[in-house]
């Protein structure tokens, strides 16, 4: 691709993406800090994947997601997954009519733009395996009867750390649907005083969000990001880092191998692809640079690499493996 090509691309992707400051700025009337979770979200809209958030309770995880929804005039339906919720109560039902002794579909609330999955790991593997035919193909199946959902579709699943009680693990093969898995941390000490001040002095400006973008703003950003250019040594690079989590030692990271159980599937090379498009985007740029593929790295490849126990024993994380391969895997 020409260098006159990529100028044009940029162009579009400013022109694109011009509404994004305002979405970032409602989002941040109340939202205090957070950059990084924010810009996550902003990464999963674009690139058109399912975003998983991790962090204790309290941390502002579902009233970003809220934010989001709002300032993007879209609809959005909030499910608390507690215990006893049932696939039915997700997906839908059939509702038998004694009048005229037919069924009847009760679509649930997955029918929607933005799907708030709040606490999703509260609730059994039985109820969270329904979502694995709609986050994957987008649409639901009630009584034999398929439905597709409206686009953009997006499921923002929060979940507290495993080790809180009343906690289940999420199934390997769902967990890798998410394109990303944020870790959200506490805010800085500045930070909480600002919370503190809006929440309890009132002081802080409007926090009433403006719907800002409309969803057919979305679909012609995704577009214009796939559209944006990304060199075949990046690619390649894309392809290493994913490798690495598979056969670490012909990256000469022999030290990784007894540490990784599984590493990363195919679902994370398109997902670092998307991910980093959606980066440039942001970025309001035409062209994807390596920091691009860094950056989103963490968050594409930490539910995606299953370590052993030899691993767990030596306090290794996803994270670390993560970041000894950013480290060793050359830049082009």
């Amino acid at each position: 691709m020409s260098h006159t090509d990529i100028q044009a691309i940029t162009e579009q992707v400013k022109n694109t993406g011009a509404y994004l400051h305002l979405l970032y700025q409602e989002v941040g009337k109340v939202i205090v800090g957070q950059k990084s979770m924010i810009e996550s979200l902003m990464t999963a809209l674009i690139a058109n994947g399912h975003i998983l958030m991790e962090g204790l309770p309290g941390l502002a995880k579902t009233t970003a997601i809220k934010a989001l929804a709002e300032a993007t005039k879209v609809s959005f339906n909030r499910i608390q997954f507690t215990p006893d919720l049932l696939p039915a109560d997700i997906i839908g039902t059939q509702i038998y009519e004694p009048q005229t002794g037919q069924f009847r579909i009760k679509q649930g609330p997955i029918f929607g733009n933005f799907i708030l999955a709040d606490e999703i790991n509260r609730a059994p593997a039985k109820v969270q395996s329904a979502l694995l035919e709609t986050m994957q193909e987008q649409q639901v199946t009630i009584g034999g009867e398929t439905f597709q959902l409206d686009a953009p579709f997006l499921v923002l699943a929060t979940q507290n750390p495993i080790e809180q009680e009343g906690t289940y693990p999420l199934p390997e093969a769902q967990v890798d649907r998410f394109m990303l898995k944020v870790k959200i941390d506490y805010p800085s000490p500045a930070e909480e005083v600002e919370i503190i001040k809006r929440v309890g002095i009132g002081v802080g400006g409007d926090t009433t969000i403006n719907p800002m973008v409309a969803p057919e703003d979305i679909m012609e950003s995704r577009k214009v990001a796939e559209n944006i250019y990304i060199d075949e040594k990046l690619m390649n690079y894309i392809v290493n880092i994913v490798f690495a989590t598979r056969q670490p030692d012909n990256f000469d990271l022999a030290e990784l191998k007894p540490m990784i159980h599984y590493g990363a599937s195919p679902r994370a090379s398109i997902a670092l692809l998307k991910c980093a498009k959606a980066k440039a985007f942001l970025s309001q740029r035409g062209y994807v640079v390596p920091q691009d593929i860094k950056d989103v790295s963490l968050s594409v490849l930490r539910h995606r690499i299953i370590l052993t126990y030899e691993a767990e024993a030596e306090d290794m994380t996803p994270e670390t493996v993560i970041q000894t391969i950013l480290d060793k895997v050359p830049t082009p």
